[in-house]
């Protein structure tokens, strides 16, 4: 009788309480994903209701100089004096050694510095080569001027 009763128990165990405890632990799986995709979610909505600002730079210079009215062609090509780290975007990282092309030189104001853009020139395939930007007129030693006549222009801002 005592064999009987705990055989019954080992099938009740078996037919009821296990697929019970896998229900149970398979309920509190979903309930755990429920909060997670209610605290992505809140995440999500928090993020979408922040503003997004946009700090416009000031503009380096009024007018500048070009060797054509559009700026493409080259005035001049130069070699790079010294290492120059970028302030921010508009501006290139140079190497001292590296040629210069430069498409246009900032006409300078007061207080101002004298800046030109170009972008670097190299034999070999590199990261910056091709992008046009800004750096400062010290550094570069214009080593052969192309255009000698130069048109200046305004200089514009593009939204």
């Amino acid at each position: 009788m005592v064999r009987e009763s705990g055989r019954s128990q080992e099938r009740l165990h078996r037919t009821v309480l296990k697929p019970v405890r896998r229900k149970q632990k398979f309920a509190i799986g979903e309930i755990k994903m429920a909060r997670f995709v209610c605290h992505l979610f809140s995440l999500l909505l928090l993020g979408l209701t922040q503003d997004v600002k946009a700090d416009f730079m000031d503009k380096l210079a009024k007018r500048k100089v070009c060797a054509d009215v559009d700026c493409i062609y080259v005035i001049s090509i130069g070699r790079v004096v010294d290492d120059y780290i970028a302030p921010d975007c508009r501006f290139l990282n140079l190497k001292e050694g590296q040629l210069i092309y430069v498409y246009s030189k900032l006409v300078r104001e007061r207080k101002g510095g004298e800046f030109w853009s170009g972008s670097i020139y190299s034999e070999e395939p590199m990261d910056e080569m091709g992008v046009v930007g800004y750096f400062p007129s010290t550094i570069i030693d214009e080593q052969h001027v192309f255009q000698n006549t130069t048109v200046q222009l305004p200089t514009t801002v593009s939204i």
